[in-house]
């Protein structure tokens, strides 16, 4: 479960006064009572309690990613991703929901500033180099366009599809990975994938046509 990901200088911790850090009454995974045992096991190494976590708080991460940026759903996922990988790298036993959730905001905000800090950084290198940015955009003018058209069909097939792709294809989970985080036989997890990609390869190949 230990694979490569974004560099971590450092691992976020609590600050219990902190109004913004205030705990929610309602918990996203309800079912997970034995949070110790659950945080206990991901910080172990187990890459099924890692799945069943994922499962769990993917959507209330979403959220917090896009409360803290007020960014597109491709930005946010990728904070998500940022974040998940911290998750592993980080996660210490927790005794709460609570406590894992305050933690989590901080990991989240943190991989957003992060984010937009690279984000920043980067347009102001293609500032500094315009002109060869210009050039390489003048030999594939199409490229910019098939990205976000990319970006708005991701946007516009709903949380759950786009979390199916990316536990596939940005995370590389197996089947048996993403169906035990979703509840879900394997099969049935390569029967959604497989409609999911023939689907945007048909309106990839509508748009191309249009």
């Amino acid at each position: 479960m230990r694979g490569n990901g974004p560099a971590v200088t450092s691992c976020p911790t609590i600050i219990a006064s902190d109004p913004l850090l205030a705990s929610e009454t309602e918990s996203p995974v309800d079912a997970l009572s034995d949070t110790r045992t659950l945080t206990a096991a991901i910080a172990s190494g187990d890459s099924e309690a890692f799945a069943r976590f994922f499962g769990a708080w993917f959507d209330w991460m979403r959220r917090e990613a896009a409360r803290t940026t007020a960014r597109d759903e491709a930005f946010c996922l990728d904070v998500v991703q940022d974040s998940m990988m911290r998750v592993i790298r980080c996660l210490k036993p927790m005794s709460t929901d609570d406590n894992l959730r305050r933690w989590l905001r901080v990991v989240v905000r943190s991989c957003a500033y992060d984010r937009l800090r690279r984000e920043a950084r980067a347009s102001r290198r293609e500032r500094d180099t315009a002109g060869a940015s210009t050039a390489r955009h003048d030999a594939d003018p199409e490229f910019d366009e098939r990205l976000r058209w990319l970006e708005r069909e991701l946007q516009s097939i709903g949380n759950a599809n786009a979390r199916l792709l990316l536990m596939r294809y940005r995370f590389g989970w197996t089947l048996q990975q993403i169906g035990f985080a979703l509840g879900l036989k394997p099969g049935a997890v390569d029967g959604r994938l497989r409609r999911l990609v023939s689907m945007l390869r048909r309106r990839a190949g509508d748009h191309r046509h249009e």
